[in-house]
């Protein structure tokens, strides 16, 4: 990412309303059941960590990742036990069978793929959920290179066992609706 979208999401992270974590997604508590209660999680992407809290109480050590030095900030402030570093993803290198758990919420690096398969330990856990083109019918000016196309993850992720896949429409935790794809998928 350049230097501008760290800007845009400091400047996200700098208003009131995103000033403290909030809750963890939905559709990583759904699936907790699928997700270790011990071993080391890779957050991309993590934002305020709103996902941390949650890793962090069911035993999991968890690195975080977010090229906002506000949102990273504010996560390690609220999680003291959370590994935080700002890095760009584009440019990041994640070490090879190293994750009992990774996951990743409305980040969309295509070529990142492969690399989480990779960084996932035998038996490690990916929990991904990502917009759908679908959502061009709410904002057509949303650009699609970072919208999903129908089973796009589901193929993407097929040399995994998929635990878990589901492309629909759900409301986010601010009461919008939001066309999504939704993954649980274990490395074998």
């Amino acid at each position: 990412m350049p230097i501008s979208d760290a800007r845009r999401w400091n400047k996200r992270y700098q208003q009131d309303e995103f000033s403290t974590p909030g809750s963890p997604r939905p559709y990583l508590i759904q699936n907790a059941d699928y997700i270790p209660e011990q071993g080391l999680a890779l957050d991309v992407a993590m934002g305020r960590g709103n996902n941390t809290g949650f890793l962090l109480e069911r035993g999991l050590r968890v690195i975080g990742i977010d090229i906002s030095e506000v949102a990273v900030c504010c996560a390690k402030t609220h999680f003291p036990t959370l590994m935080a570093l700002v890095a760009d993803l584009t440019c990041f290198n994640i070490p090879q069978h190293y994750f009992d758990l990774i996951i990743n919420f409305y980040y969309l690096q295509r070529d990142l793929w492969q690399v989480y398969k990779r960084a996932l330990r035998v038996g490690g856990i990916l929990v991904f959920e990502s917009l759908t083109l679908d959502m061009l019918e709410l904002d057509p000016d949303i650009d699609p290179n970072y919208l999903l196309a129908p089973g796009e993850l589901r193929s993407g992720f097929h040399d995994m066992q998929i635990l878990d896949y589901r492309e629909s429409w759900i409301q986010d935790d601010r009461g919008h609706s939001r066309a999504v794809a939704s993954l649980v998928a274990r490395n074998i």
